[in-house]
């Protein structure tokens, strides 16, 4: 892999994608048209609290009969960007499994910090596994797939209990090490320095032991987000996980088989 001397262009993925805003501005719609066809069906919960900010809600959509257990997706956005509403339609996959799936938004940064945002997903996944029993799974994308990773490191803000009932973890596209934002204009935004960076790292904790996880990513990809999930192999071998490079799939495409209930994807999320 190239040296890379521009670390803003390293994390650039709508200037590499084909249709870009095409696909970004599609996902409201599509997460809309899933809500509401849920929501006639009785089988959706909006904007459950989990905390005092507007900002801490999830949606809970369910499936037909007693759900299997909980899914949590964690959307994505450089913890800067986007809510739980442009991502509803990420969890029909799993709900057409048989599973319940949270989807939580959070308050974004500069209001909040990056540490902040990892307290307040696990204040989410906390909520929502109270309101739905059985196994745990957690997945996100980007910035998401960071978080869902820290749920499940060494400083996880999960309870002994949660954790108890986590069966499987799939990162998506996750930022595993932090330090390299402090090379970027997001630096400004994100309000990240290197004593905050470190301690928010995935790859530079320990996973907790037993964790059964996957870092999945796309084979057409910004290559730092390769070598972000590549690297995860060799950091948290303690626990061996998985690393899947999808072919073909991008940054914005690579999330499209959580909508799919027999994708790879949901199949390895769900450990089936």
């Amino acid at each position: 892999m190239e040296k890379i001397t521009d670390w803003d262009d390293a994390y650039a993925n709508r200037a590499y994608i084909n249709d870009a805003d095409i696909i970004v501005d599609g996902w409201p719609v599509d997460a809309k048209t899933f809500r509401d066809t849920l929501s006639r069906q009785g089988r959706m919960r909006a904007d459950i609290a989990y905390g005092p900010h507007p900002r801490n809600r999830l949606d809970l959509f369910l499936p037909e009969g007693k759900p299997l257990g909980l899914v949590v997706i964690v959307h994505g956005g450089y913890w800067m960007l986007f809510d739980s509403k442009t991502f509803s339609h990420l969890a029909k996959g799993a709900v057409e499994r048989g599973f319940a799936v949270a989807v939580p938004s959070y308050v974004l940064c500069p209001e909040a910090r990056i540490s902040d945002i990892t307290r307040q997903i696990g204040d989410a996944i906390s909520v929502a596994a109270k309101e739905i029993g059985g196994p745990v799974h957690l997945t996100g994308h980007s910035a998401g797939g960071h978080l869902v990773s820290r749920m499940v490191s060494a400083t996880s803000p999960l309870s002994g209990n949660l954790l108890s009932r986590l069966r499987k973890t799939v990162s998506i596209s996750g930022v595993h090490d932090l330090r390299p934002l402090l090379n970027t204009r997001m630096v400004e935004t994100l309000k990240l320095d290197l004593a905050e960076s470190e301690r928010e790292s995935p790859a530079l904790l320990s996973p907790l032991d037993g964790t059964k996880i996957t870092f999945w990513v796309g084979g057409d990809e910004r290559p730092e987000f390769v070598r972000q999930t590549q690297l995860m192999q060799d950091a948290w071998s303690g626990v061996t996980p998985d690393i899947v490079i999808e072919p073909a799939k991008h940054h914005f495409s690579v999330i499209e088989g959580l909508t799919d209930p027999n994708h790879a994807l949901v199949r390895s999320l769900l450990a089936l």
